[in-house]
């Protein structure tokens, strides 16, 4: 069945950071995959996370900047990075911020995303 979705619902998080959620299960009630644009302001960085869900990341403008076991990695406008299920990860981006899209597989959840506390 055909679902036009006609507009994102905004998920409120600190840091200046926005989450605009087109499909999860926020804005369409779906847990099998979300699709939210993001924009995060020059300097923003968030606590380490364990999710439970694979993540795809398209970088549309700026810099995102993926810590990882196996080190850091910048991803730049036009690159796409992926995440693994399990995979301890801590984003921020780049002196210029960043806009990206992220897809995950199944959907986010708070309770999915298993953040550090600090």
């Amino acid at each position: 069945m055909v679902r036009k979705i006609d507009s994102a619902t905004r998920i409120p998080v600190p840091g200046g950071k926005t989450i605009d959620e087109y499909v999860g299960r926020v804005n369409s009630d779906d847990s099998r995959i979300s699709i939210a644009h993001m924009k995060a302001p020059a300097g923003w960085d968030e606590p380490a996370q364990t999710p439970e869900f694979g993540e795809y990341t398209l970088v549309l403008k700026g810099t995102v900047v993926v810590e990882h076991e196996g080190g850091t990695t910048e991803v730049n406008a036009g690159q796409a990075f992926v995440s693994e299920p399990g995979e301890k990860i801590r984003y921020s981006c780049g002196p210029e911020g960043a806009e990206y899209v992220a897809v995950c597989l199944p959907a986010f959840s708070p309770e999915s995303v298993n953040r550090d506390d600090g």
